[in-house]
C-alpha cells in the first residue's frame, strides 16, 4: 500500500436508504460525508488514510469491510466498543436527500487521548476534516487540537467542509461559532450553499464566500446546486485575487447521496495532482490563477455529476472521470 498523501478524520454513518418497494423497506449502506470523501479520493488514485473510530455492531463491520475494500490505509481506523452511527433517508422529488439521524452514543465521537495520531506521515500533503465529528464531543476537542497542531507545524494543507447537519451539531449559535473557528484554522474550505446559508444567515451565497476568505483560508469553493460552483482564491502580498465558476453538468439524477464528498475528494486530488498541497500551504494555494480554479471546479463538478446519476454514495473511479489538468 502507497504511503498515505491525504488524511480523512471524520465519521461512518450508516445510511437506511428506501428500496424501489418503499420507505417501508430499506437497505443498509456505509456512507457519512468524511468517510464517503475518502472513498471518492482513493478510487482516483490518490492514497488515503482515514482516521475514524469503527462501531462494534453488525453495522460496525460493514463499515470496515467498505473502507478496506475501496484500498483506504487501515492504519487510522480503530476498533471501538460503541455502535455505528444510522441515518434515515428520505427523497423529495429532485432526487436530494433528507437525513433523519441515530447517533447519540456512537463510536465516531467518542475519540480518547492517544487514538489520534501524535505526528502524520512525512507523506502526507493534506488533511481533510468534515461534519459531524467537528461539533460534537469528546472527540470534536480532539480534533480541533490535531488541526491546531499541524497549522502550528505547516507542513500540510489543511482542508475543511463544514458539512452542517444542524439536527446533530447542538445549540445553532454554538455550532456556528465552532465552524467559523474551524474555517479560519484552514488553508481550505469547501461548503455548500446550505452550510454557507447556516454560517452566514445574512449574507446570500457568494457574500459568504468572500466572508469565510475573509477569516484567513487560501481557497474557498462553494457548491450552489443548480448553480453549479465558485471558487475564491485570496489574494496574498502583491498578488491578486482570483475567482472562476462553472455551471452545474447536466445529467439525470437517480440521488444526490455523496455528491458533495466526490466533490470534495476530487478537488483534493486534483490540488494534490498539480502540486498545490503540502508544506508552506498558502505559497502553494496562492499560485492557482482563474484558469486553473475552472478547471479544479470542472474536475470535481465532473465528480459529483457521475455520482448523483447512481444510487447512493458511489463516486466515479479515474479511469470513469479521467486525469486533471490545468487548462479550465
Amino acid at each position: 500500500m502507497s504511503d498515505p498523501r491525504l488524511v480523512v478524520v471524520g465519521e461512518n454513518v450508516m445510511d437506511l436508504l428506501p428500496t424501489a418497494h418503499g420507505a417501508e423497506v430499506v437497505r443498509a449502506s456505509p456512507g457519512g460525508g468524511p468517510a464517503n470523501t475518502a472513498v471518492a479520493a482513493a478510487r482516483l488514485g490518490l492514497p488515503t488514510r482515514f482516521l475514524a473510530r469503527i462501531g462494534s455492531d453488525e453495522f460496525g463491520a460493514r463499515i470496515r469491510a467498505r473502507l478496506l475494500s475501496e484500498g483506504l490505509d487501515p492504519e487510522g481506523l480503530v476498533e471501538a466498543e460503541e455502535p455505528s452511527a444510522l441515518a434515515m433517508a428520505t427523497f423529495r422529488e429532485d432526487g436530494s436527500a433528507h437525513y433523519d439521524f441515530r447517533m447519540a452514543d456512537a463510536a465516531d465521537w467518542f475519540w480518547r487521548p492517544g487514538e489520534l495520531p501524535e505526528r502524520l506521515p512525512p507523506s502526507v500533503g493534506a488533511v481533510h476534516a468534515a461534519s459531524i465529528a467537528l461539533f460534537r464531543e469528546p472527540g470534536a476537542t480532539l480534533i480541533e487540537a490535531l488541526m491546531s497542531r499541524e497549522k502550528d507545524r505547516g507542513e500540510v494543507t489543511l482542508s475543511v467542509d463544514p458539512n452542517i447537519r444542524e439536527q446533530v451539531i447542538g445549540v445553532p449559535d454554538t455550532a456556528r461559532a465552532l465552524a467559523l473557528r474551524h474555517l479560519a484554522q484552514a488553508h481550505l474550505v469547501k461548503a455548500s450553499d446550505e452550510d454557507l446559508g447556516f454560517l452566514f444567515p445574512e449574507l446570500g451565497a457568494e457574500e459568504a464566500v468572500r466572508a469565510v476568505a475573509d477569516l484567513g483560508p487560501s481557497l474557498v469553493v462553494a457548491t450552489l446546486g443548480s448553480d453549479g460552483a465558485l471558487a475564491l482564491r485570496r489574494g496574498t502580498g502583491t498578488a491578486g485575487a482570483a475567482e472562476a465558476r462553472v455551471p452545474a453538468p447536466e445529467v439525470a439524477v437517480a440521488d444526490t447521496v455523496g455528491a458533495g464528498d466526490s466533490f470534495m475528494g476530487a478537488l483534493l486530488h486534483w490540488l494534490d495532482r498539480n502540486g498545490s498541497l503540502g508544506s508552506d500551504p498558502a505559497a502553494r494555494l496562492a499560485g492557482l490563477g482563474e484558469s486553473d480554479l475552472r478547471a479544479l471546479l470542472a474536475h470535481a463538478a465532473a465528480a459529483a455529476a457521475h455520482t448523483v446519476t447512481r444510487v447512493g454514495a458511489d463516486p466515479p473511479t479515474e479511469a470513469e472521470l479521467g486525469t486533471p489538468d490545468r487548462t479550465g
